[in-house]
Protein backbone atom coordinates (compact mmCIF):
# COMPACT_ATOMS: atom_id res chain seq x y z
CA UNK A 1 0.00 0.00 0.00
CA UNK A 2 1.36 3.43 -0.92
CA UNK A 3 2.00 6.10 1.70
CA UNK A 4 -1.05 8.31 2.26
CA UNK A 5 -0.08 11.98 2.18
CA UNK A 6 -2.16 14.00 4.66
CA UNK A 7 -2.51 17.71 3.90
CA UNK A 8 -3.09 20.11 6.77
CA UNK A 9 -2.83 23.74 7.77
CA UNK A 10 0.25 24.56 9.81
CA UNK A 11 -1.34 25.75 13.06
CA UNK A 12 -0.74 23.59 16.16
CA UNK A 13 -4.45 22.68 16.25
CA UNK A 14 -4.53 21.68 12.58
CA UNK A 15 -1.41 19.57 13.04
CA UNK A 16 -3.04 17.88 16.05
CA UNK A 17 -6.04 17.03 13.87
CA UNK A 18 -3.82 15.67 11.09
CA UNK A 19 -1.88 13.56 13.58
CA UNK A 20 -5.17 12.24 14.98
CA UNK A 21 -6.18 11.02 11.52
CA UNK A 22 -2.65 9.70 10.91
CA UNK A 23 -2.87 7.59 14.06
CA UNK A 24 -6.24 6.18 12.96
CA UNK A 25 -4.80 5.22 9.58
CA UNK A 26 -1.65 3.75 11.11
CA UNK A 27 -3.84 1.61 13.38
CA UNK A 28 -5.33 0.16 10.20
CA UNK A 29 -1.88 -0.63 8.78
CA UNK A 30 -1.32 2.41 6.56
CA UNK A 31 1.90 4.34 6.08
CA UNK A 32 1.29 8.08 6.32
CA UNK A 33 3.10 11.36 5.71
CA UNK A 34 1.89 14.72 7.01
CA UNK A 35 2.28 17.63 4.55
CA UNK A 36 1.76 21.10 6.14
CA UNK A 37 0.40 23.78 3.78
CA UNK A 38 -0.18 27.47 4.50
CA UNK A 39 -3.74 28.67 3.93
CA UNK A 40 -4.98 32.03 2.72
CA UNK A 41 -6.85 32.57 5.98
CA UNK A 42 -3.71 31.94 8.04
CA UNK A 43 -1.66 34.42 6.00
CA UNK A 44 -4.05 37.35 6.38
CA UNK A 45 -4.59 38.16 10.06
CA UNK A 46 -5.26 41.87 9.60
CA UNK A 47 -8.82 41.66 8.31
CA UNK A 48 -12.00 39.98 9.63
CA UNK A 49 -12.54 36.54 8.12
CA UNK A 50 -15.77 37.58 6.39
CA UNK A 51 -13.94 40.40 4.56
CA UNK A 52 -11.59 37.97 2.80
CA UNK A 53 -14.25 36.86 0.35
CA UNK A 54 -16.47 33.82 0.11
CA UNK A 55 -16.19 30.83 2.40
CA UNK A 56 -13.16 28.59 2.06
CA UNK A 57 -10.27 30.88 3.02
CA UNK A 58 -8.89 28.12 5.24
CA UNK A 59 -9.38 25.31 2.72
CA UNK A 60 -8.52 26.61 -0.76
CA UNK A 61 -4.79 25.92 -0.55
CA UNK A 62 -5.47 22.35 0.52
CA UNK A 63 -8.08 21.93 -2.23
CA UNK A 64 -5.45 22.98 -4.78
CA UNK A 65 -2.93 20.54 -3.29
CA UNK A 66 -5.50 17.73 -3.59
CA UNK A 67 -6.40 18.59 -7.18
CA UNK A 68 -2.69 18.70 -8.12
CA UNK A 69 -1.98 15.39 -6.33
CA UNK A 70 0.41 17.01 -3.86
CA UNK A 71 -1.57 15.30 -1.07
CA UNK A 72 -4.04 12.41 -0.98
CA UNK A 73 -6.37 13.63 1.75
CA UNK A 74 -6.89 16.91 3.62
CA UNK A 75 -7.94 17.08 7.27
CA UNK A 76 -10.06 20.03 8.36
CA UNK A 77 -12.16 21.40 11.16
CA UNK A 78 -15.37 20.68 9.28
CA UNK A 79 -16.89 24.06 10.20
CA UNK A 80 -14.22 25.65 7.94
CA UNK A 81 -15.17 23.53 4.91
CA UNK A 82 -17.60 25.13 2.41
CA UNK A 83 -20.82 23.21 1.87
CA UNK A 84 -20.06 23.05 -1.86
CA UNK A 85 -16.64 21.57 -2.65
CA UNK A 86 -14.60 22.13 -5.83
CA UNK A 87 -15.45 19.77 -8.67
CA UNK A 88 -13.75 16.42 -8.23
CA UNK A 89 -13.40 16.60 -4.44
CA UNK A 90 -15.62 15.02 -1.80
CA UNK A 91 -15.88 14.55 1.95
CA UNK A 92 -15.05 10.91 2.58
CA UNK A 93 -15.11 10.62 6.38
CA UNK A 94 -16.18 12.32 9.61
CA UNK A 95 -14.02 10.51 12.17
CA UNK A 96 -14.74 12.44 15.36
CA UNK A 97 -16.85 15.08 17.08
CA UNK A 98 -15.52 16.72 20.22
CA UNK A 99 -17.45 19.08 22.49
CA UNK A 100 -19.39 21.39 20.15
CA UNK A 101 -19.84 24.31 22.56
CA UNK A 102 -18.34 27.77 22.43
CA UNK A 103 -16.58 28.94 25.58
CA UNK A 104 -15.78 32.31 27.10
CA UNK A 105 -12.17 32.69 28.20
CA UNK A 106 -11.89 35.58 30.65
CA UNK A 107 -9.49 37.28 33.05
CA UNK A 108 -11.56 37.94 36.15
CA UNK A 109 -14.87 36.93 37.74
CA UNK A 110 -15.68 40.66 37.72
CA UNK A 111 -16.65 40.22 34.08
CA UNK A 112 -20.05 38.91 35.18
CA UNK A 113 -20.74 42.02 37.29
CA UNK A 114 -19.89 44.62 34.64
CA UNK A 115 -22.50 46.62 32.76
CA UNK A 116 -20.13 47.06 29.81
CA UNK A 117 -17.50 44.55 28.66
CA UNK A 118 -15.08 44.26 25.78
CA UNK A 119 -15.18 40.80 24.19
CA UNK A 120 -12.97 39.57 21.35
CA UNK A 121 -13.87 37.17 18.55
CA UNK A 122 -13.18 36.78 14.84
CA UNK A 123 -16.49 35.01 14.25
CA UNK A 124 -19.46 36.87 12.81
CA UNK A 125 -21.77 34.29 14.44
CA UNK A 126 -20.25 34.68 17.90
CA UNK A 127 -20.29 38.46 17.58
CA UNK A 128 -23.97 38.45 16.61
CA UNK A 129 -24.96 36.11 19.43
CA UNK A 130 -23.00 38.16 21.96
CA UNK A 131 -24.51 41.44 20.73
CA UNK A 132 -27.97 39.88 20.90
CA UNK A 133 -27.59 38.94 24.57
CA UNK A 134 -25.39 41.83 25.66
CA UNK A 135 -26.14 44.81 23.37
CA UNK A 136 -24.22 47.25 25.59
CA UNK A 137 -20.91 45.37 25.23
CA UNK A 138 -18.19 46.11 22.70
CA UNK A 139 -17.07 43.22 20.47
CA UNK A 140 -13.62 43.54 18.84
CA UNK A 141 -12.08 41.46 16.07
CA UNK A 142 -9.62 38.69 16.98
CA UNK A 143 -7.67 36.62 14.45
CA UNK A 144 -4.87 34.04 14.51
CA UNK A 145 -4.33 30.51 15.74
CA UNK A 146 -5.51 29.52 19.21
CA UNK A 147 -2.20 30.31 20.91
CA UNK A 148 -1.93 33.73 19.24
CA UNK A 149 -5.51 34.66 20.11
CA UNK A 150 -4.97 33.76 23.76
CA UNK A 151 -1.83 35.88 23.88
CA UNK A 152 -3.71 38.80 22.32
CA UNK A 153 -6.35 38.45 25.05
CA UNK A 154 -3.63 38.60 27.71
CA UNK A 155 -1.86 41.55 26.08
CA UNK A 156 -4.94 43.71 25.50
CA UNK A 157 -7.35 45.46 27.81
CA UNK A 158 -10.19 43.08 26.97
CA UNK A 159 -12.42 41.30 29.44
CA UNK A 160 -12.68 38.03 27.54
CA UNK A 161 -12.67 36.22 24.22
CA UNK A 162 -14.84 33.50 22.70
CA UNK A 163 -13.31 30.23 21.49
CA UNK A 164 -14.47 26.76 20.44
CA UNK A 165 -14.17 24.34 23.34
CA UNK A 166 -12.92 21.66 20.92
CA UNK A 167 -10.09 23.86 19.68
CA UNK A 168 -8.69 24.59 23.13
CA UNK A 169 -9.22 21.00 24.25
CA UNK A 170 -7.54 19.43 21.21
CA UNK A 171 -4.65 21.88 21.43
CA UNK A 172 -4.27 20.81 25.09
CA UNK A 173 -4.61 24.39 26.26
CA UNK A 174 -7.59 24.17 28.63
CA UNK A 175 -5.44 22.93 31.51
CA UNK A 176 -2.92 25.73 30.87
CA UNK A 177 -5.40 28.60 31.21
CA UNK A 178 -5.19 28.83 35.00
CA UNK A 179 -1.41 29.21 34.86
CA UNK A 180 -1.92 32.12 32.44
CA UNK A 181 -4.30 33.82 34.86
CA UNK A 182 -7.32 32.93 32.72
CA UNK A 183 -10.62 31.19 33.38
CA UNK A 184 -13.27 29.68 31.11
CA UNK A 185 -16.99 29.06 31.07
CA UNK A 186 -19.13 27.15 28.57
CA UNK A 187 -21.59 29.42 26.74
CA UNK A 188 -24.71 27.27 26.71
CA UNK A 189 -26.95 29.91 25.08
CA UNK A 190 -24.84 30.30 21.92
CA UNK A 191 -25.77 27.90 19.09
CA UNK A 192 -22.57 26.36 17.71
CA UNK A 193 -21.34 26.82 14.16
CA UNK A 194 -22.57 24.04 11.85
CA UNK A 195 -20.21 21.05 12.28
CA UNK A 196 -18.24 22.68 15.10
CA UNK A 197 -16.03 20.06 16.78
CA UNK A 198 -16.24 17.63 13.85
CA UNK A 199 -13.19 16.54 11.86
CA UNK A 200 -13.70 16.25 8.10
CA UNK A 201 -11.53 14.39 5.59
CA UNK A 202 -11.59 15.57 1.97
CA UNK A 203 -10.14 13.65 -0.98
CA UNK A 204 -10.45 13.34 -4.73
CA UNK A 205 -13.53 11.43 -5.76
CA UNK A 206 -12.74 7.74 -5.95
CA UNK A 207 -9.77 7.84 -3.57
CA UNK A 208 -9.67 4.62 -1.55
CA UNK A 209 -8.44 4.23 2.01
CA UNK A 210 -9.63 2.39 5.14
CA UNK A 211 -12.99 3.55 6.49
CA UNK A 212 -12.59 6.12 9.28
CA UNK A 213 -16.18 7.34 9.26
CA UNK A 214 -18.23 7.69 12.43
CA UNK A 215 -21.91 7.12 11.61
CA UNK A 216 -23.18 9.49 14.30
CA UNK A 217 -20.84 12.26 13.13
CA UNK A 218 -22.09 11.81 9.59
CA UNK A 219 -25.67 12.40 10.75
CA UNK A 220 -24.68 15.55 12.64
CA UNK A 221 -22.61 16.86 9.73
CA UNK A 222 -25.19 16.06 7.06
CA UNK A 223 -28.07 17.87 8.77
CA UNK A 224 -26.06 20.86 9.97
CA UNK A 225 -24.25 21.41 6.66
CA UNK A 226 -27.45 21.00 4.67
CA UNK A 227 -29.12 23.63 6.86
CA UNK A 228 -26.17 25.97 6.26
CA UNK A 229 -26.08 25.29 2.53
CA UNK A 230 -29.74 26.14 1.96
CA UNK A 231 -29.58 29.34 4.00
CA UNK A 232 -26.12 30.60 3.21
CA UNK A 233 -25.91 30.79 -0.56
CA UNK A 234 -22.13 31.10 -0.43
CA UNK A 235 -21.84 34.02 1.98
CA UNK A 236 -20.42 34.24 5.46
CA UNK A 237 -23.34 34.77 7.83
CA UNK A 238 -24.20 34.47 11.53
CA UNK A 239 -25.74 31.00 11.36
CA UNK A 240 -25.78 28.37 14.10
CA UNK A 241 -26.85 24.73 13.80
CA UNK A 242 -26.48 21.82 16.19
CA UNK A 243 -27.69 18.22 16.16
CA UNK A 244 -27.52 16.24 19.41
CA UNK A 245 -28.68 12.72 20.29
CA UNK A 246 -31.87 12.46 22.36
CA UNK A 247 -32.17 8.68 22.46
CA UNK A 248 -30.89 5.69 20.51
CA UNK A 249 -32.94 6.63 17.45
CA UNK A 250 -33.93 10.27 18.00
CA UNK A 251 -32.03 13.54 17.60
CA UNK A 252 -32.70 17.17 18.48
CA UNK A 253 -31.90 20.07 16.17
CA UNK A 254 -31.38 23.71 17.08
CA UNK A 255 -30.77 26.33 14.42
CA UNK A 256 -30.48 30.11 14.37
CA UNK A 257 -29.91 33.00 11.97
CA UNK A 258 -29.01 36.45 13.29
CA UNK A 259 -28.52 39.91 11.88
CA UNK A 260 -24.93 41.14 12.07
CA UNK A 261 -25.73 43.48 14.95
CA UNK A 262 -27.56 40.68 16.77
CA UNK A 263 -30.78 42.65 17.14
CA UNK A 264 -32.77 40.24 14.97
CA UNK A 265 -32.79 36.48 15.50
CA UNK A 266 -34.78 33.60 14.02
CA UNK A 267 -34.57 30.20 15.70
CA UNK A 268 -35.88 26.68 15.21
CA UNK A 269 -35.90 23.66 17.52
CA UNK A 270 -37.10 20.28 16.25
CA UNK A 271 -36.62 16.54 16.71
CA UNK A 272 -36.18 13.86 14.06
CA UNK A 273 -35.51 10.14 13.80
CA UNK A 274 -32.40 8.46 12.46
CA UNK A 275 -34.30 7.06 9.47
CA UNK A 276 -35.30 10.53 8.21
CA UNK A 277 -32.13 12.58 8.68
CA UNK A 278 -31.08 12.76 5.01
CA UNK A 279 -33.23 15.79 4.10
CA UNK A 280 -33.95 17.28 7.52
CA UNK A 281 -31.41 20.11 7.25
CA UNK A 282 -33.18 21.38 4.15
CA UNK A 283 -36.59 21.18 5.86
CA UNK A 284 -35.36 23.14 8.87
CA UNK A 285 -33.75 25.80 6.68
CA UNK A 286 -36.89 26.19 4.58
CA UNK A 287 -38.93 26.62 7.77
CA UNK A 288 -36.70 29.57 8.76
CA UNK A 289 -36.84 30.98 5.24
CA UNK A 290 -40.62 31.01 5.57
CA UNK A 291 -40.14 33.13 8.69
CA UNK A 292 -37.99 35.67 6.82
CA UNK A 293 -34.47 34.24 6.98
CA UNK A 294 -33.96 34.73 3.25
CA UNK A 295 -34.45 38.49 3.53
CA UNK A 296 -32.14 38.57 6.54
CA UNK A 297 -29.37 36.73 4.64
CA UNK A 298 -29.74 39.09 1.67
CA UNK A 299 -29.32 42.07 3.99
CA UNK A 300 -26.23 40.48 5.59
CA UNK A 301 -24.63 39.99 2.15
CA UNK A 302 -25.23 43.64 1.34
CA UNK A 303 -23.75 44.79 4.68
CA UNK A 304 -20.50 42.86 4.27
CA UNK A 305 -20.16 43.48 0.55
CA UNK A 306 -20.89 39.96 -0.75
CA UNK A 307 -23.09 39.30 -3.76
Amino acid sequence: MKTIKIGTRQSPLALWQANKVASLLEAKGCDVEIVPITSEGDNNLKHPIYSLGLTGVFTRSLDIALINDKVDIAVHSLKDVPTILPEGLELIAYPERANSHDILVYKSEEIFEKEHRTIATGSLRRKAFWNHKYPNDTVVDLRGNVQLRLQKLIDNDWDGAVFAFAGLDRAEILEELKAKGLHYKIIDWMVAAPSQGILGIVAKQGFEMPNLNDEECEIYATVERQFLNVLEGGCTAPIGALVEPKSENTYSFKGAVLSIDGQEILTIEEEFSKEEYQNKGREFAEALIAQGAGEMITKIKEEIGQR
